[in-house]
């Protein structure tokens, strides 16, 4: 799930070093937004990615020679007007990365680790990387964590006052932040807080939807009633799987918040529309329940004779996902999440209110 993080604490353990490419600014239309970050190593071999295309292309060959050099740099890119016409490319907007040449120090293998440890647990926490300008468009890089305003890991090369405002603004991010100072830019990146997809009912739609679930970057819930099928061999990619002494009481402990992303395909319509009642009574962000029409209908008049409002229904996208014929659970469980990741993207862009 933690692509750059894991490649990076293992080509540290390796004694290797790399360049870590960020964008840090971006600004109109861009392949990828500021936070978007890939590894290139010596050899010139590219994890992750930064957008594809002439920019990609032109981080991943300047950064094999800043490693010869052991040194990083801030590259900036114009993808407006006249500039693509000449490489043909469609974005035209403009973006700045910090290339940030990590060496394999002690230091760095332990804030990698300690850094992994953050974003698989979900905790707080920014990654600092300061560059000090030492040429007109050199610099020598210096990454820090910082949990706390007590707690830092790795060292810090700036005065006082200027860290001070460091840390009072990785207490305060939600989103890459860019600090520039006289002869250093400063770029704080706060842990991402992963969106939770929670999918009750741990049959064979279910297995490919985690997978695709995690892959794309949600945290992954499985929960069912049935020992044989919630268990981690079948869901080795969902961050927990819950056996449920009863769908009555599935909710029970989850922190489901606007965030959240609730998928039903129990073994039973009974269940579904058990599932579903506790669901509305919740504030989760998004709720799709696989169904016929027919079946929606049946559950929603139930539902409504209960005193559930429609006003509460409307929340529920049923059927999800996209009419494509499918018949395999894998086809299946790609209908089922195109909508929920669609949602979930648009919503990072541009807000809850679209």
């Amino acid at each position: 799930m933690h692509l750059i993080e894991q490649t990076a604490c293992e080509l540290l353990a390796q004694g290797q070093i790399f360049v870590l490419a960020t964008i840090f600014r971006h600004e109109g239309a861009t392949p990828r937004t500021a936070g978007s970050k890939m590894i290139v190593t010596r050899e010139g071999r590219g994890i992750g990615t930064i957008g594809g295309g002439s920019l990609e292309a032109a981080v991943m060959v300047r950064a094999t020679q800043l490693i010869k050099r052991e040194q990083s740099e801030v590259m900036h890119f114009d993808l407006s007007g006249d500039v693509i016409t000449a490489k043909d490319m469609i974005c035209g907007g403009s973006a700045d990365v910090l290339l940030a040449c990590v060496l394999p120090t002690p230091v760095n293998r332990d804030l990698f680790g300690q850094w992994q440890q953050v974003l698989e647990k979900n905790r707080q926490g920014c990654l600092v990387t300061v560059a000090l300008q030492t040429s007109d468009t050199l610099y020598r890089t210096t990454l820090c964590l910082v949990m706390s305003q007590e707690k830092m890991i790795g060292p810090v090369p700036l005065g006082q006052s200027v860290l001070k405002k460091v840390l009072t603004t990785a207490q305060t991010a939600t989103r890459i932040q860019t600090l520039w100072f006289e002869k250093a830019l400063v770029v704080v990146e706060p842990s991402v807080r992963f969106t939770t997809a929670y999918l009750f009912g741990a049959g064979h739609v279910a297995q490919p939807t985690a997978h695709l679930a995690a892959m794309v970057g949600f945290q992954v819930w499985v929960l069912d009633d049935r020992k044989d099928y919630v268990n981690p061999e079948r869901f080795p990619e969902a961050h927990r799987v819950r056996l449920l002494d009863s769908f009555e009481r599935a909710f029970t402990d989850l922190a489901i918040t606007s965030d959240s992303y609730v998928i039903i395909f129990t073994h039973g319509h009974l269940h579904d529309k058990i599932v579903l009642a506790q669901a509305l009574a919740t504030d989760a962000g998004y709720i799709g329940m696989i169904a016929s029409r027919r079946k929606r209908n049946t559950i929603y008049d139930a539902l409504r004779a209960e005193g559930v409002h429609q006003t509460q229904i409307y929340r529920v996208h049923s059927p999800i996902g996209l009419a494509i014929g499918a018949e395999t659970p894998e086809a299946v469980s790609y209908t089922h999440l195109t909508l929920p990741t669609t949602i979930g993207w648009c919503r990072s862009r541009w807000g809850r209110g679209h």
